[in-house]
């Protein structure tokens, strides 16, 4: 029997490109951070939003069932660990507060390719054909490999996966063009809302 599926959204970032928190920017009248979770939460049993302790009171992320990150400030593996070790049973879909675009049906998409007898389950980059690491499914097994690579001072995780053993699926269009500048903000923003 496969592992539940449970989703951990990643809002620890510290947004030092966009200058701003990208999980408060506004998309058609509603923050990043809520729009990812309704997409996330519509597809798992159940699903965490993933802090920085000092992140746990911030008055968006409050309203949110969360995860603190247990481990230092070391990007997303350390919220992917953090999910690990506190819910060792779990597959994670982990998703990236960054997406606009991304949405419902792409996750659904992914869930029903997932293999649980890989380390993983992720799309490719429509950029470079790489693993997406922050729009994937990382199963329990995945840990072995996270954990030995945080123990050697290794914490990328598109690279995890790369040497991982990973069912890795086509791009989905735009859905993972993800936003880190106040300019493409700007130009996100007004696509978002030419289409709602």
């Amino acid at each position: 029997m496969s592992a539940p599926v449970y989703g951990l959204l990643l809002s620890g970032g510290a947004s030092q490109r966009m200058q701003r928190d990208k999980a408060q920017l506004d998309y058609a009248g509603e923050p990043q951070l809520l729009r990812a979770w309704r997409a996330l939460s519509a597809v798992t049993e159940k699903a965490f939003v993933s802090v920085r302790e000092t992140q746990r009171d911030d008055p968006l992320r409050a309203q949110l069932p969360q995860l603190v990150d247990s481990y230092d400030a070391i990007g997303p593996v350390a919220g992917i660990l953090s999910a690990q070790d506190a819910h060792p049973d779990a597959a994670w879909l982990v998703i990236a507060c960054d997406l606009p675009r991304l949405d419902e049906a792409t996750l659904r998409t992914l869930l029903a390719r997932r293999d649980p007898a890989k380390e993983a389950t992720a799309f490719t980059s429509r950029f470079d054909d790489l693993p997406e690491p922050l729009c994937a499914i990382w199963e329990p097994s995945s840990h072995t490999r996270l954990r030995q690579r945080f123990d050697a001072g290794s914490y990328c995780p598109r690279k995890a996966l790369i040497q991982g053993d990973v069912l890795l699926l086509p791009a989905p269009g735009e859905a993972l063009d993800n936003v880190n500048t106040p300019e493409e903000f700007v130009r996100m923003q007004y696509q978002l809302e030419r289409q709602s």
